[in-house]
């Protein structure tokens, strides 16, 4: 992002809005969710410019990427990521356990908790 802004800047022009989309789910069980994103998200890790984006971050798949943990730990995460000059996200939410509506409930109710805030 340096780069970017610099060159933004240089120009005379705003810095750009950058998206970032990542699975994202609040959970108590770090583990298991990464187990459930690498099955879900998958097929990323096979695709050519995902796969190099992965490799560029040292990742084996989808799942080092997923931002997971309780609510505390994914707000602390999405701060992190905002303070790399992040400034949208699209948060692939998925079911980090069997309950997946409650899973998918719980994400979702910190992610709108948090808009506007990060």
């Amino acid at each position: 992002m340096p780069r970017i802004n610099a060159a933004a800047d240089a120009a005379g022009r705003p810095k750009p809005r950058v998206c970032v989309s990542l699975p994202v789910a609040v959970t108590d069980d770090v583990t298991e969710a990464r187990q459930r994103a690498a099955r879900a998200f998958q097929i990323y890790g096979h695709l050519p410019n995902y796969r190099r984006m992965l490799d560029r971050e040292g990742a084996t798949g989808p799942e080092d990427v997923a931002i997971v943990g309780d609510e505390a730990e994914v707000e602390r995460q999405l701060r992190a990521l905002a303070g790399t000059g992040c400034t949208d996200l699209i948060a692939s939410v998925f079911s980090a356990q069997e309950d997946a509506a409650a899973s998918v409930a719980r994400t979702w109710g910190l992610l709108k908790g948090l808009v506007g805030k990060v």
